[in-house]
């Protein structure tokens, strides 16, 4: 069996399809393995409901990282997404043949930066970053304006992932084994209050790979329920399609078009790399949730056009 990092006294080793994980000792994964008493959830001060989970059995099923269940449930998350527009000539020569990029005008797709903090989560406290592109549903045909004008309003989105660094062993080997995600470890701090949002990504070396920083929008609170979300992105997997869906319960929210402020820096790195690859044109949109939920079911097979 091979490790993929080192066991230290505060934490303990799983076993994720024949790789040895460290998670930390006592935590959610370590008590529940994905089967999380809803009750003690709602007693932690920084969920404010579990209402939302209470609805949504999880089912047992098989995967490359073994037996699970799914969803894998965020109790209280905070994310960021940065909206750009760029050419959709340099769009695809990074999608896979298979997708088609949502364009917002002939010739202009559009493309993102995403943070993400999950406090609270079935797998342990972690945080992610991705650069992403907005693509067409699967076997879509047409133009895709109601795709558009839905997607950028946070209401339906397909995306197809090119970067998603984490900053934990479990994460990474879940994401990238499971899910077929681009996952890898790094240093990686994500900060988003009320006031402002911040992400700063580690290459390598410890150096600058993709920091962002802006003030956050005003936000909008709602009830539990009231505001939920879809995104879809597709993998591969063992050479196969696969979609995978994540619901987003929005509790507080909101939304700044062509934002002031903004303060986007690229190094040397993955990330960086994916975005400079996409040659972005300019920020239509900050998208910033400081209160959410999210339910993330594992990824099943799809059928995507044949372009071959």
């Amino acid at each position: 069996m091979a490790s993929t990092g080192k066991l230290t006294d505060r934490t303990v080793g799983v076993d994720l399809g024949g790789r040895l994980v460290a998670v930390p000792e006592g935590g959610l994964y370590d008590r529940f393995r994905m089967d999380t008493d809803l009750d003690e959830i709602a007693q932690d001060p920084r969920v404010s409901s579990v209402d939302f989970f209470r609805r949504m059995p999880k089912t047992r099923v098989d995967s490359r990282i073994g037996p699970t269940l799914t969803p894998n449930f965020y109790y209280r998350i905070s994310t960021a997404r940065l909206t750009m527009l760029a050419p959709a000539k340099a769009i695809r020569a990074r999608l896979p043949k298979a997708l088609d990029p949502l364009e917002i005008a002939p010739g202009l797709g559009i493309v993102s930066v995403m943070a993400f903090r999950y406090d609270v989560c079935d797998i342990d406290f972690y945080t992610e970053a991705a650069v992403g592109i907005a693509v067409k549903p699967a076997r879509h045909g047409g133009l895709g304006l109601l795709d558009l004008v839905t997607g950028l309003k946070n209401d339906s989105l397909h995306s197809y992932v090119l970067a998603l660094p984490v900053n934990t062993e479990i994460a990474q080997v879940r994401g990238h084994d499971g899910y077929g995600f681009p996952k890898w470890v790094t240093r990686l701090d994500v900060d988003i209050d009320t006031e402002r949002t911040s992400a700063r990504v580690a290459n390598d070396e410890g150096g600058l790979d993709l920091a962002l920083s802006a003030p956050t929008p005003k936000q909008t609170a709602r009830p539990t329920g009231a505001h939920v979300s879809t995104l879809t992105s597709y993998t591969t997997i063992d050479d196969a399609w696969h979609s995978t869906t994540s619901q987003i319960n929005m509790l507080s929210s909101g939304t700044t078009r062509f934002p002031r402020g903004l303060d986007l820096q690229l190094g040397e790195g993955r990330m960086s790399e994916s975005l400079r690859a996409l040659k972005p044109i300019r920020t239509i949109q900050l998208d910033v949730t400081t209160e959410g939920q999210l339910a993330l079911h594992m990824p099943v097979p799809t059928s995507v056009q044949d372009r071959s």
